[in-house]
């Protein structure tokens, strides 16, 4: 039986239920179903800033630091290594890039970042694959250890370098790396995007962010998780690694290294989360700084969760996460329109759920509708430590609704000793 099939469940009737997979025909007509939904409530409230060009550019922007975070978190834990040491990752990525970027040049800094970010995972590899260490015990340690060590050596090397903006928390700034736009076609989308015809110009807004000022890191993130799909799900060394976090003693029964495939995922892992790390310190700003992180490492390995272990999904999580993180960047009036969008979603949802017979649900998301209209109509903007809060409450709401549809990897998390099937 194909993928693509429904995959049958026994009910605890003994019946057998369906469970099906979302399709990219369903994925297409929600993204068209939500476009309608942005562009009816941008007529209604004359604010069309959640579709803006300006919106996308800066929602791609901050979902590259959580996408590549949870690109790292899939790699490793396909290989049945949990990571949340990806945090710690970053930190080595944010350091090591501006270091690289400032001494060198910014292309060389992303290098330096994701080989910083590869050391950290190198050490998370040592610790749980070679000593067999708890892997959550691993990752708690190396996310305490290296910020501190980060931290420490920015105050020593530094120290003679504050004429050039350096501080005690702060590296100086590394040149920027180039911004890409298509002109014509980017003009073009901005100027019926300018027009505010319905759904037309939402279109445009869209369109126009994804040719519109992007960094060169943001493409090369997109490629990155593209080619992790075809490297894990399309060539026999992504088979042979996957098969490490599904059942490791019949991999080694087999003739796989699994020691060796593990290494390989954890440090790549941390490469690419040290790639996130880079990007902050290099584009998003232009040095590094304590706390720069500001736990992206973790809300990317939700963005994996909600992705279900799959490259997809972890781009959509990713997009998601990164659309709100962005809006504490711009238009403060956009998170209050932001509400009035999710009430109606919640509206919507509850009447699928009442057509679906799920009564418990569909009153539960009648009453969070009903709150929000309240809070929408009884208020003129949103607080700015609430609009702060918000990519972490949606972490929450996302992983709380994701949750019944999970599937990790059967051998994830668990300690695997060479021959231990024998």
């Amino acid at each position: 039986m194909s993928s693509a099939t429904a995959v049958r469940a026994k009910t605890p009737g003994g019946a057998p239920a369906k469970k099906r997979k979302l399709s990219w025909p369903v994925v297409l007509l929600l993204v068209a179903g939500a476009l309608v939904l942005f562009s009816a409530v941008g007529m209604i409230t004359d604010n069309h800033a959640l579709t803006s060009s300006g919106q996308i550019t800066a929602a791609l922007g901050a979902a590259v630091p959580i996408g590549m975070a949870g690109l790292g978190g899939l790699w490793s834990e396909r290989a049945g290594v949990v990571n949340i040491g990806l945090e710690g990752m970053m930190v080595a990525g944010t350091f090591a890039g501006a270091w690289g970027g400032y001494l060198v040049n910014p292309w060389f800094g992303l290098v330096a970042g994701m080989l910083g970010g590869a050391l950290g995972g190198l050490l998370h590899a040592v610790i749980t694959v070679t000593f067999g260490v708890d892997h959550i015990v691993s990752g708690v340690g190396i996310n305490l250890l290296i910020p501190g060590i980060c931290a420490y050596v920015n105050r020593i090397y530094y120290k003679d370098y504050i004429s050039v903006g350096a501080g005690a928390n702060q590296s100086p700034p590394a040149d920027p790396l180039p911004y890409l736009t298509v002109p014509g076609l980017s003009s073009w989308l901005k100027d019926i995007e300018s027009h505010h015809w319905f759904l037309v110009s939402d279109v445009a807004g869209v369109l126009g962010g994804l040719v519109t000022n992007l960094s060169v890191v943001v493409i090369l993130a997109g490629v990155l998780i593209v080619a992790s799909y075809f490297a894990l799900w399309r060539t026999v060394f992504g088979l042979r690694l996957r098969s490490c976090g599904e059942n490791p003693t019949a991999a080694e029964s087999l003739g796989v290294n699994v020691y060796k495939y593990k290494y390989l995922a954890v440090i790549a892992s941390g490469a690419f989360a040290g790639l996130g790390g880079a990007y902050l310190s290099l584009v998003a700003a232009h040095f590094y700084k304590d706390g720069q992180t500001l736990g992206r490492g973790f809300i990317g390995l939700a963005a994996m969760i909600f992705g279900n272990w799959m490259p997809g999904g972890l781009a959509v999580g990713a997009g998601l996460f990164g659309f709100t993180d962005s809006l504490q960047l711009r238009d403060p009036e956009s998170v209050h329109v932001l509400i009035l969008v999710v009430a109606i979603a919640m509206v919507l949802l509850a009447a699928w759920q009442l057509y679906r017979r799920a009564f418990t649900p569909a009153v539960i998301s009648a009453v969070v509708s009903a709150g929000l209209f309240v809070w929408y109509f009884t208020t003129d903007e949103v607080q700015r430590p609430l609009i702060v809060a918000t990519p972490y409450v949606i972490t929450l709401v996302v992983l709380s609704l994701a949750s019944q549809r999970l599937r990790p990897p059967k051998a994830d998390g668990q300690i695997y000793r060479k021959g231990q099937g024998k």
